[in-house]
């Protein structure tokens, strides 16, 4: 963070929500902000305030609702 550069790779839930404050936080103070999540997940989701990486995992969405 120091470099003006985070590279973030959360954990789907309420760790989310409370980190996206913070993110929010620092893209304000200029940082530039990169979320690594995987394509299917239930709260982390693309925003205009972080550049979104998103790599491919072995189910579909419909497979993790029926888990949850």
């Amino acid at each position: 963070a120091a470099a003006g550069k985070l590279l973030v790779v959360p954990v789907d839930g309420s760790h989310w929500f409370s980190i996206r404050e913070v993110l929010d936080m620092l893209q304000q103070k200029g940082h530039e902000v990169v979320v690594v999540a995987p394509e299917v997940s239930l709260h982390i989701k693309p925003s205009k305030t972080f550049v979104m990486k998103m790599y491919p995992v072995p189910f579909t969405r419909e497979e993790m609702d029926k888990v949850f």
